[in-house]
Parts: C-alpha cells; structure tokens; sequence
C-alpha cells in the first residue's frame, strides 16, 4: 500500500472524520502514535491503515484492497 491509497483508504472509509483520525486518534498498535506520527517516521501505510482499522474496528472485508484505484477500462 502507498501513502496515497493510505489516504484514499482513510477517506472512503471515514469522509469527513478521516483528517481528525489520522491526525489526533492515538493508534495503540504503533507505539502509541497518530497516523500521521507514524507516516512522518516511516511506518509503512498498509501497517498503519490496519492499525487503524483496527482501533475503530473496520470490519475485516473493508480492511483488504482498500485505498486502491479501480483498473482503467480500455
């Protein structure tokens, strides 16, 4: 996962919380950070995105393949 699928991700699963989320939701499974703290050290966004998903308990069929474009139509 890229960051930019990462953000995606956030905001089609979250729209209008998903800055809030990833800026002040302390994630446990990273060493308690934000998202935004972990994207800024290094942590790679598809741990991140699970982390989150986790704390707000995303259910797991909306956590896999999140954040991707859809393939484009010839």
């Amino acid at each position: 996962m890229r960051r930019s699928e990462f953000l995606r991700a956030v905001e089609a699963e979250f729209g209008g919380r998903s800055s809030s989320l990833v800026n002040d939701l302390v994630l446990t499974q990273l060493s308690s950070r934000t998202a935004a703290d972990a994207l800024e050290a290094g942590v790679p966004p598809r741990d991140i995105w699970l982390a989150l998903c986790a704390e707000t308990d995303v259910p797991t069929e909306r956590r896999h393949g999140a954040g991707r474009l859809e393939p484009r139509q010839h």
